[in-house]
């Protein structure tokens, strides 16, 4: 009858409305659930290292094939290896965090995170690099594991070592060179020193990052470098760490045959390292951030951008 179904067409509409709400809870639950594991691993971070392995798949595309699925499980190694490495990061880093005033609000001190969670997200993203890698070859399944040792590693030297900022730059200097070997199955000297450059980079901006946190650092007896040798000396050392960095780029010019395009990349990459030590003031730090975040993500992507053009531009002319 008319009226039964006018009845159950209102019954059916709000059915779909209910079950809607419930889709829409359920989705926007799990876009909060990834923001907060985004945040957890500081995600737009991995802008610093990634162009660097895109880099050195370009250069490894000169005389090696590479299809998409290649460059798909090359990425997804690099991005699952440094989302394993700062979740067990933020997992070993919880009780300094907590007492941290700049660190307190974090997911994990704060509450927003559990620890099982964390320690969920670290074996998830431990078995996707292991996975990529294993994909990509038997060679790079051999040295997915030591590989996590080494970036597990850097969790602890803080702990002893004011060195910490350098392990910190070796351990993701070995980005470039995996995606090397993941391309060609072979090492190559010629991405060493990519490699060298990535690691005096990132060394060089991690000093700088650190000397926010000198006094607490001393107070916790934690090592670096800004709280055993003073600010001032650590940011002199950190200016001359991205001088070597900017020499190794440089060299890249040599050792591939780059064109002009690259050269100027380089020059460019030279300037933004003396604006951000330039935005950095001992005695006044405020400026640190824009310094870290914004700075240096900007000259990892030019690199990458200047190499790509750079191949492109030998290619066609």
């Amino acid at each position: 009858m008319p009226g039964l179904r006018c009845k159950d067409s209102w019954g059916g509409a709000i059915l779909i409305m209910i079950n809607n709400d419930k889709l829409s809870g359920a989705v926007q639950g799990v876009i909060k659930n990834i923001t907060t594991y985004g945040r957890m691993i500081k995600f737009s971070h991995t802008i610093f290292a990634l162009p660097f392995v895109l880099s050195a798949v370009v250069l490894a595309f000169r005389e090696h094939s590479l299809g998409i699925a290649d460059i798909f499980w090359i990425v997804a190694a690099a991005v699952s290896a440094r989302s394993a490495a700062m979740g067990f990061n933020r997992i070993a880093d919880v009780g300094f965090d907590r007492e941290n005033p700049r660190t307190m609000n974090r997911e994990i001190p704060s509450g927003k995170l559990s620890m099982v969670s964390a320690v969920g997200f670290v074996v998830i993203s431990s078995a996707v690099f292991i996975l990529s890698a294993a994909m990509l070859s038997k060679l790079c399944f051999y040295l997915s594991l030591p590989v996590l040792g080494v970036l597990f590693g850097y969790s602890y030297t803080k702990r002893f070592t004011q060195w910490c900022h350098l392990y910190l730059g070796f351990a993701i200097s070995l980005a470039p060179m995996g995606a090397w070997i993941a391309a060609t199955g072979t090492f190559s000297w010629g991405i060493l020193c990519l490699s060298c450059a990535l690691m005096t980079y990132i060394t060089g901006f991690d000093i700088i990052y650190a000397c926010q946190d000198t006094d607490f650092d001393q107070d916790q007896k934690l090592f670096s470098l800004p709280s055993k040798i003073g600010v001032h000396k650590a940011l002199n050392l950190s200016s001359v760490l991205h001088l070597v960095s900017f020499v190794f780029f440089l060299m890249v010019y040599f050792i591939f045959d780059m064109q002009s395009v690259y050269l100027i990349t380089v020059c460019l990459i030279g300037v933004l390292f003396v604006v951000e030590h330039k935005l950095v003031n001992p005695d006044d730090l405020k400026h640190i951030n824009i310094a870290f975040f914004h700075v240096n993500s900007v000259i990892s992507v030019v690199l990458f951008i200047g190499i790509l053009t750079d191949e492109l531009v030998r290619r066609w002319m």
